[in-house]
């Protein structure tokens, strides 16, 4: 009779797969870079199968490797999810929980779900900043950063929780389409007048998912630059040039004729909402309570 696998051995194998290295892994789970290869090497022999394969310079998982990885993770997620819930029966959530959130959107979009939240959990002592840089505000000691992204997230040292996916469209006035004609490729985008950012989104080029799911970005023409969507949304209705907008912020301006969606084999990037904390072997109980509350409410006012 084969053994039954050991959860801690597959926790170990799935920090050294999501790290891509055993160091990274060791780091993680606060063990010794020898246990964590020793463990890696019981679990193969035992499964009577190679899951990785290693060189000095790399490792890459085998086919076997992919498909435990693929069918274990949800399962511990799972336990974990699970083991979190019984311990918040238990507890009351209290002592200070700091927080930052994205200029605009933020309190736009999580204003009234933290303060439902604070009013749930009187006890806990909430600070809520706002800044553009989710990823510096963390190294200011803060518990959790929002923040909004477009396109591939760089990777970073944190942990990155998906909250919602907001889609996008490209638009412009009807002046803006009888001076210029309608588009009929993103590449034109590089001559004609768009509004974009000065440091939101890193500035970056607008992004597009072809059919294949891959990103493409086009550096446009970018003569009118805000950091802000309603400013940006504004410019557009005034014909100041194309935009890339939110389409659940704009659809009211399309629906009345005062801003034309203009469409795209690949269609706009979305936006991305993750929720970002350091990289920590447990993660209190009030920031997840937090995370799963916005995750939650968003979920429920966005579908």
């Amino acid at each position: 009779m084969r053994p039954a696998l050991d959860f801690n051995t597959l926790k170990v194998f799935i920090n050294v797969v999501e790290r891509e290295s055993f160091v990274g892994a060791s780091k993680i789970l606060e063990m010794p870079t020898s246990n964590v290869s020793r463990c890696i090497s019981q679990l193969e022999e035992k499964l009577d199968l190679q899951l990785i394969e290693r060189s000095t310079r790399h490792m890459k998982l085998t086919q076997a490797g992919q498909l435990l990885y693929t069918r274990a993770k949800p399962l511990l997620e799972a336990l974990e999810q699970t083991e979190t819930e019984l311990t918040l029966r238990q507890m009351q959530l209290k002592g200070p929980l700091r927080i930052c959130i994205p200029n605009e959107i933020g309190p736009a979009l999580l204003g009234s779900v933290i303060a439902d939240f604070a009013f749930q959990y009187p006890d806990l002592e909430i600070s809520c900043i706002t800044n553009l840089s989710g990823f510096e505000s963390l190294r200011d000691d803060l518990d959790l950063a929002i923040i909004i992204t477009r396109g591939q997230m760089d990777n970073s040292d944190y942990i990155a929780r998906h909250l919602v996916t907001i889609p996008c469209t490209i638009v412009a006035a009807p002046s803006v389409i009888q001076r210029y004609g309608t588009p009929t490729h993103i590449q034109q985008f590089e001559e004609l007048p768009c509004i974009t950012t000065v440091s939101a989104l890193k500035g970056a080029p607008w992004q597009f998912v072809n059919k294949k799911g891959e990103f493409e970005t086009i550096k446009v023409k970018g003569h009118y630059r805000v950091n802000s969507g309603k400013m940006a949304g504004q410019a557009a209705i005034s014909g100041v040039g194309f935009a890339i907008l939110s389409k659940q912020a704009c659809q009211p301006y399309i629906s009345d004729g005062r801003l034309i969606e203009v469409e795209f084999e690949q269609s706009a990037a979305p936006l991305q909402l993750f929720a970002l904390y350091s990289n920590r072997r447990y993660l209190p109980a009030k920031t997840r309570a937090l995370i799963d509350f916005i995750q939650q409410k968003l979920s429920d006012s966005l579908s």
